[in-house]
Order: structure tokens, then sequence, then C-alpha cells
């Protein structure tokens, strides 16, 4: 099913990041217009796919992904400012019939990604 979704793993602790917070927005001329919201459930995934539909689109988008303020809630110890604090991720998406999925890798010192399926 065309769409686009998202999963975070946090591998310091080799689970799925369980309540960050991501921000999904369109990248439109004028600048990032804010989609969506959400927080990860305990697959370390949306409840559901973050667009769909009419509202799956051609164009230029970005992932904003809460790494610090995850990494704190669980009790670690961070620098002040983090080294990784809020993730954006910019990415495009050109063919409506494909499947999106961007997983995120992060720890709070590192962070990958790449197209999942």
């Amino acid at each position: 099913m065309a769409g686009l979704t998202t999963h975070v793993l946090d591998t310091m602790n080799g689970c799925p990041a369980a309540g960050m917070a991501v921000a999904l927005y369109r990248i439109e001329a004028s600048g990032p217009v804010q989609i969506r919201s959400l927080t990860l459930n305990a697959d370390g995934r949306g409840d559901g796919p973050l667009l769909t539909g009419a509202d799956f689109a051609k164009g230029r988008y970005r992932l904003v992904f809460g790494v610090a303020a995850y990494f704190r809630a669980r009790g670690v110890e961070l620098p002040d400012p983090p080294f990784l604090d809020e993730v954006p991720l910019d990415f495009g998406i050109a063919d409506l019939s494909s499947h999106y999925h961007v997983p995120l890798l992060a720890s709070p010192w590192s962070c990958a990604t790449y197209r999942g399926s």
C-alpha cells in the first residue's frame, strides 16, 4: 500500500524508541509547514501511516525526531546542549505508487537512516 511510515530503534538500549516525539513537515517554497505530530508507540512506530490517500503527495518532506528528550526521559544524562537534540531528516516523495518507510536508528551520539520497505 502506498504511503509514508516511520520507525525508530534505540541503538543505545537495543529496543524500539517508544514514546519518542516525531513531527512531520511538508517543505513548501515559503518554508516548512507542519502536517502532524505524534508519539511513537511501544514498537517505536506511529499508529498507522503518516500519509496516505489524498494526503500522500509528491514533494519534499521533513521528519523531526525528538532524540534528546527521548533519552532524557529514559534517564540518560546528557550534556547541555546535547550532541543530538532534535534530528531533522529531509527526504522526497516522487513515486505515488510506492510505499516510503523512513526508519531512524538513534543513540545520544549517533543516528542513521535508510529507505526501508
